[in-house]
């Protein structure tokens, strides 16, 4: 089986070659060619992030954390979690557990306050922390929409065209987890398949549930495969990461419990992030919601640190508010805009990296969705944001995932990494030569200046409609949708899978079919 073969005959497909993959072959060799883009690059914020609370105000959060931590305290659902706090001098009741803010503070500040991300390609390598910025795709939809195909369940095909649209934008810098649920896969293997298809149809850093500490294992291996290094090599290259989810109010599970037990102990990347909804979840007033979230996530970064010293862990910031009628999520709202940018504050005074999202509740791709999408990334990016899931591709509250969106949020994710570039102040910048030579009077089209620079002088939406109105009919509709669709489209027919050794694939192969015919996982926890 050849590499191309490998990454697109999927366990569904019963080995054989997908056709729409020749047909795009044919449109490349036809001189087919997908639409420009920025290059590849990690964005870095080069200003201070927003302080939407006071110094003073930010340790009465603080405090109020250390005191549920102290006082009402933390079920840990797993025996050994409980063990290791109880070994450590916490006071632990059945399965709650209390800690002492003296031992929070301590074991937090183990944490490091950055990281590099191993990828399989190197080049794609990322810095997690500091003033770095990376993007993941949507992550874990249970349904998937284009415009031609509509709402649909999630299955592999869909699957593994989000992979290789994420793999073919620039602006996509890891993976999240699956960008849409393949549930055609049987759940015992699905990590298998899933996993392996990451690493054959991309070379980006990836994503693993901490769903039973098998899945981690087993991840964690097919991605040292692909890597081809040894465990100690691996265990000192943080090469994948995991999001563990507090099962609020001031609950951790032992499937999340399992990950951290699992990825903390290779020195491989945790993302904690409480799950706190205000008004469902969490307390209604968001500064009651922000107090609980620290809560749970500093309880999650300490027990990081219980468990290796150092280990790299993320604060993750997931606050938002409830339609308070039908007690649905709300993303891109004032409040979830608050709330990442106080979650960052939160995160810097805790010393760790911080994760915020891209969200939004709309049902169509529409104003609604972009509005709430830059609400939600303009409150991650001025919040101090460094890994921003869901940045493309996330709609309906996170039930869905739309490839026109996708590549929509994709072209804001570079406008926001274009408006993070700093502004160049020097002679030649400043111009006034040229001002001397055109003004008063005249225009600037013609000076040499502009045509020295006219090529790269301003950041050009992609999917944006500069033409006349009276050309619109030549090239098909003018909405941002019809030119997300078009995109989709020419970005996926351009698409060519990432190098990958045959030796090196064949050994990946023989552990995914190993693994599937010794029947995967349990899928009862």
């Amino acid at each position: 089986m050849t590499t191309d073969e490998t990454a697109t005959a999927g366990p569904a497909a019963g080995g054989r070659t997908d056709r729409r993959r020749t047909g795009r072959r044919r449109q490349r060799a036809a001189g087919a060619a997908a639409p420009s883009q920025p290059a590849w690059r990690q964005p870095r914020r080069r200003f201070a992030p927003v302080r939407a609370v006071s110094d003073d105000e930010l340790e009465e959060l603080h405090r109020g954390a250390l005191r549920v931590l102290a006082e009402i305290g933390m079920d840990f659902l797993h025996p050994r979690a409980r063990q290791l706090w109880a070994d450590a001098g916490a006071e632990v009741e059945g399965e709650r557990v209390r800690v002492d803010p003296a031992l929070v503070t301590a074991l937090v500040s183990q944490a490091p306050d950055r990281f590099t991300l191993h990828a399989p390609n190197s080049a794609h390598d990322l810095e997690i922390g500091g003033d770095a910025i990376a993007f993941t795709a949507v992550a874990s939809a249970p349904y998937v929409s284009d415009e031609a195909g509509g709402r649909r369940q999630g299955n592999e095909r869909d699957f593994a065209d989000l992979v290789r649209l994420s793999q073919q934008l620039n602006a996509v810098h890891l993976h999240g987890g699956y960008p849409v649920e393949p549930v055609d896969l049987h759940a015992s293997v699905r990590h298998l398949h899933a996993t392996r298809m990451l690493l054959t149809l991309s070379d980006k850093v990836l994503h693993a549930y901490s769903l039973g500490a098998q899945r981690n294992r087993d991840c964690l291996e097919m991605v040292r495969i692909v890597r081809q290094v040894d465990h100690e090599t691996l265990d000192q290259q943080p090469s994948i990461h995991t999001v563990i989810n507090a099962s609020s109010p001031l609950r951790y599970d032992h499937p999340m419990l399992a990950g951290i037990l699992e990825y903390s102990s290779r020195n491989q990347a945790v993302i904690v992030t409480p799950f706190t909804l205000a008004g469902a979840m969490a307390p209604v007033t968001l500064a009651g919601a922000l107090v609980q979230q620290h809560a749970e996530a500093l309880a999650g970064i300490a027990f990081t640190q219980l468990v290796r010293a150092g280990a790299p862990v993320v604060y993750g910031g997931f606050t938002s508010n409830v339609d308070m009628q039908s007690g649905s999520p709300a993303f891109g709202t004032p409040e979830f805009m608050k709330a990442a940018m106080i979650g960052g504050q939160l995160a810097r005074r805790a010393g760790v990296a911080y994760r915020s999202s891209n969200v939004c509740t709309a049902n169509a791709v529409d104003a609604q969705a972009a509005y709430e999408s830059v609400f939600s990334l303009w409150g991650a990016v001025m919040g101090g944001a460094n890994v921003v899931l869901h940045g493309a591709g996330w709609m309906e509250g996170g039930l869905r995932a739309s490839f026109e969106k996708m590549v929509i949020d994709a072209d804001l994710l570079q406008m926001v990494a274009a408006f993070l570039d700093p502004v160049v102040v020097d002679d030649a910048a400043m111009a006034i030569d040229a001002i001397a030579q055109v003004g008063p009077g005249g225009h600037f089209f013609g000076a040499q200046h502009t045509q020295d620079r006219f090529r790269d002088a301003f950041f050009r939406p992609a999917i944006s409609d500069w033409r006349n109105f009276e050309t619109w009919d030549e090239a098909g509709g003018p909405t941002a949708v019809d030119h997300a669709r078009r995109r989709v489209r020419a970005l996926l027919d351009d698409y060519e899978p990432p190098r990958l050794d045959p030796a090196v694939a064949e050994e990946l192969d023989e552990f995914v079919s190993r693994r599937v015919a010794e029947g995967g996982v349990a899928t009862d926890f």
